[in-house]
This record gives structure tokens, C-alpha cells and sequence, in this order.
């Protein structure tokens, strides 16, 4: 593979009280010809994160031709799952609903953080997105005990299929986690069944962290995309690429992933949290640089 960066599209700039800075884990709709609404994660100033969007002319130089005036979710309440923020991860439709899962912030003191996954429900007349409830519906358990994080999913065969992350270790630092990809299954997209099988491990010397996975069926390969970080001398995110003949075991094949980082500019530093997404038979790639997603996002296209 090999993607030719286009453009790099949004950056916040103290657009809102909570959209001051940050569009991280971009994820693309159709919701017209030619036009996608981007949705990520931006923070207020005091980092507490929201979901919003962009609308984006894929068919006129990649403009932005709207933008959201309001959070689509915003934390709750404090002592709740996600006092500390809402984090975009996945958005699907099944049965004319739309399912967004999204991720969970609580800050610890002995730990950074502790991460859980929600759930809210497009609520069309309101024109928002609703929590599914006041408990996630992914928490800690035997499997996860410690944190788990961005999940990614798909509707196939009437099953919902996740591959999301979780820590095997957790410390004072977020270099003392040791987080990978695990995958579970549902009936209802509500209750999960998962087991302690790591299905994309880490690999490289000094990586500590796997995060943010993008699936997708090709035929009869599924293809995954993702954000390693850490590999020998470089601390920082790229992107990487697995596959797999029946989306359970996975290899890893991070050296044909087809993206790095720029030699200047907003993704020199890092590279992340790719989402990628096919329109007119030309196939985008969505990601983050600096930051984690401090300076916005971009996209590239497959060449090749």
C-alpha cells in the first residue's frame, strides 16, 4: 500500500466554549453526494472532551462546508463513567439506528486514567445523540480488569463484532501500561461476551500501547488499521496494518501500512488514529498528527 497525503483538513481554534482545541479519532458519514459529516473528539479549556463534527465536500477540494454549533455528547455528570470526557470511537447503523460507542473518561490518582466504553442513540428529532444510559456498557471485568479503550465495530451476520483495546498492566505513568487489541461479540450490541485472547499483540522493542482500530472486510480478508506507539527509538504513534482470514487472528504487517510521518509540519511528530473509508471507488484514509490530535486532522488517499 502506499497513501499520498491530500490535505490537511481541521484544526479547532477556539471555535466554542468546549471546542477549543483537538479533532482527534475522526470518523466519516455519508449524509449526501459528495459530503461527509467528520465526527471527532475536541477538548474545552479544561480538557474535558466532547464529540462534534465538520461537514466535508469530498468533490470540492476537501472543504469544510459546516460545522457543529453544539455537542452532539458531552460528559456526565461527576462520579459517572465519563465525568471526564466522551471520546469518538464508532459510529453504526443497523436497522435504520444510529449506534454510537464511544469511550469513557475518568481521571484516577494512583492510575492516569480509567477508560470504559459507552453507548448513545441518535435521537433525531433532538438532532443529538443519546447515552444509551447512566453505566457503560463495556466496563472492567475479569477479561479487562484494569482499563479498555476505542472500540470499532461491525454488524455482520446478524452479529455486532468488536476489536477494542485493553491494558494487561496498568502504573502511576501511562508508560506503564501495556495496552493490545482483544475482540468480542454481541447479539444486541448492548451485552458482550469477550475472553481473555489477545488478538494483535505488541511487537516491536519498547512499544507499549496499540490503540484506535479501523476494520474492514475486503471479500474475505479483514484489514485492520491502527495507531502502535512506541518502536525502538521512536516514542511517538504510527500508523499500522494487520490482517486476517476470519477477524480473530490477526498479523501483523505494520511495514505496509503505506504512511509515516511529514518531514515538517502539523504530522511531523506523529502520526494517528486512522479511519478509513471508500467513495467513488477511491478508497481515504482519515488520521491525526501532532499532539494526539491537537493540531486536527487530514486525509490521504491510496495510490497503490
Amino acid at each position: 500500500m502506499k497513501w499520498l497525503k491530500i490535505k490537511h483538513i481541521f484544526s479547532p481554534e477556539d471555535h466554542f466554549d468546549w471546542m477549543v482545541s483537538h479533532a482527534a479519532n475522526p470518523f466519516a458519514e455519508k449524509i449526501a453526494k459528495g459530503i461527509y459529516r467528520i465526527y471527532f473528539t475536541c477538548r474545552n479549556a479544561f480538557n474535558e472532551s466532547h464529540i462534534g463534527y465538520v461537514d466535508v465536500d469530498l468533490e470540492n477540494e476537501f472543504n469544510v462546508t459546516g460545522i457543529s454549533d453544539r455537542p452532539l455528547l458531552q460528559p456526565g455528570e461527576p462520579g459517572m463513567f465519563d465525568d471526564s470526557g466522551v471520546a469518538m470511537s464508532c459510529l453504526i447503523t443497523v436497522s435504520g439506528q444510529k449506534y454510537l460507542y464511544y469511550l469513557g473518561w475518568n481521571l484516577k490518582i494512583k492510575v492516569p486514567w480509567l477508560n470504559t466504553i459507552g453507548l448513545a442513540v441518535w435521537d433525531e428529532k433532538d438532532q443529538l445523540f443519546k447515552k444509551h444510559g447512566r453505566a457503560p456498557v463495556m466496563d472492567r471485568s475479569n477479561e479487562d480488569p484494569f482499563s479498555i479503550s476505542y472500540p470499532f465495530i461491525i454488524f455482520e451476520n446478524e452479529k455486532y463484532k468488536m476489536w477494542y483495546g485493553s491494558n494487561l498492566k496498568w502504573g502511576s505513568t501511562q508508560y506503564d501500561m501495556q495496552h493490545v487489541i482483544k475482540y468480542a461479540e454481541s447479539k444486541d450490541g448492548i451485552h458482550w461476551k469477550r475472553s481473555d485472547k489477545i488478538h494483535v499483540n505488541l511487537v516491536h522493542p519498547n512499544e507499549y500501547a496499540l490503540s484506535k482500530p479501523c476494520v474492514i472486510k475486503d471479500k474475505n480478508i479483514y484489514r485492520m488499521f491502527y495507531s502502535y506507539r512506541a518502536n525502538g527509538d521512536i516514542s511517538s504513534y504510527r500508523i499500522g496494518f494487520a490482517e486476517s482470514s476470519d477477524g480473530e487472528n490477526w498479523v501483523r504487517k505494520d511495514e505496509l501500512a503505506g504512511i509515516d510521518v511529514s518531514e515538517n509540519g502539523w504530522d511531523a511528530d506523529m502520526i494517528c488514529y486512522p479511519f478509513v473509508f471508500s467513495y467513488k471507488d477511491k478508497t481515504y484514509m482519515l488520521y491525526n498528527g501532532n499532539g494526539f490530535g491537537k493540531t486536527g486532522f487530514g486525509i490521504a488517499q491510496l495510490i497503490e
